[in-house]
């Protein structure tokens, strides 16, 4: 059964025409979603302390401290939205969330996005504000020895891309990855595409949208860039939380993507919300399991990050 509040923002959206994404260009689409998140999102929580930073090549990053103490560990996050559309504003109350949820500071990312800068651009702008973050973390106050990555969505699939490759690069490992609802298999070929495909927010044609704006090229599919499912190699990378939404068209490839995981040895946990939405975490406002998944994933993080 889909959740019933979930059904009603579904409802409520085709009664008031809200056009489909792959209807609209990037920049409408963009404006949309930003636009948009007023009614599914509630008011942005107060946090200790709300900073503006970028990297050294110029990546917007905005830092979101639970208090102004110092020494506190960090989630490095990547907001979703297909690697076309999404910003630091849209994932705003998100991130204030797992900063009070978690107790850790969180780093969020404005990484370039598709059309106008195709992949691996999003890759390459994630990897350098981790290492960003690991170089000047001491500087900020904060613990650098103590770093996780995460994302939703699109977000998601690059949060585990970077654990890839920072453990290719022979760095020191991050303490956890938390994967919402990731992209983790461009080919779309997972069973849930098809039965998840059409209406219920994240459709195939819109999933189909967002892939020819950051991969126009079947062939770079199945790089593991864009596609960590594919990876040659799973093995010692960081415990994860990965999360999934029963209604998704994402859910199928984000369960192989745990269970490849563990089947490589890596500690992981996963919990599907069997009645929620692609997305649903972002609209605490209208869906309460939303609140629900994000006590879980701060539980988890808090965990995951506190001294051993």
């Amino acid at each position: 059964m889909l959740d019933p509040q979930a059904r009603a923002l579904i409802d409520l959206m085709v009664e008031r025409g809200v056009p489909a994404v792959n209807t609209l260009t990037p920049a409408e689409a963009r404006r949309y979603y930003l636009e948009r998140r007023f009614f599914t999102q509630p008011e942005p929580p107060a946090v200790g302390e709300v900073q503006a930073l970028q990297t050294d090549t110029g990546t917007p990053l905005r830092l979101y401290r639970p208090t102004p103490a110092a020494g506190q560990p960090v989630l490095v996050y990547f907001h979703g939205g297909g690697w076309t559309i999404g910003d630091l504003d849209t994932h705003d109350v998100l991130c204030r969330q797992l900063c009070l949820a978690a107790g850790v500071a969180v780093l969020s990312v404005d990484y370039r996005m598709g059309p106008e800068h195709c992949f691996p651009a999003a890759v390459d702008d994630c990897v350098a504000a981790t290492r960003w973050l690991r170089r000047n973390g001491a500087t900020l106050g904060l613990d650098s020895t103590r770093v996780a990555v995460g994302g939703d969505s699109a977000g998601g699939n690059l949060a585990a891309v970077v654990a890839l490759a920072l453990r290719d690069a022979g760095e020191a490992p991050l303490a956890f990855q938390l994967l919402i609802y990731p992209a983790t298999d461009m080919r779309a070929v997972a069973p849930s595409h098809r039965s998840n495909g059409q209406g219920y927010l994240l459709t195939a044609d819109s999933v189909d949208y967002y892939r020819r704006h950051y991969i126009a090229d079947p062939a770079l599919w199945s790089d593991w860039r864009a596609s960590p499912l594919l990876a040659s190699d799973l093995r010692r990378l960081p415990p994860a939380l990965v999360l999934t939404a029963g209604f998704d068209p994402l859910r199928d490839e984000g369960l192989q993507y745990a269970d490849a995981l563990s089947s490589a040895g890596n500690r992981v946990q996963y919990v599907c919300f069997e009645r929620q939405v692609h997305g649903f975490i972002t609209m605490s406002k209208v869906i309460d399991e939303a609140h629900t998944a994000v006590a879980l994933c701060g539980a988890v993080l808090r965990e995951a990050l506190e001294p051993r």
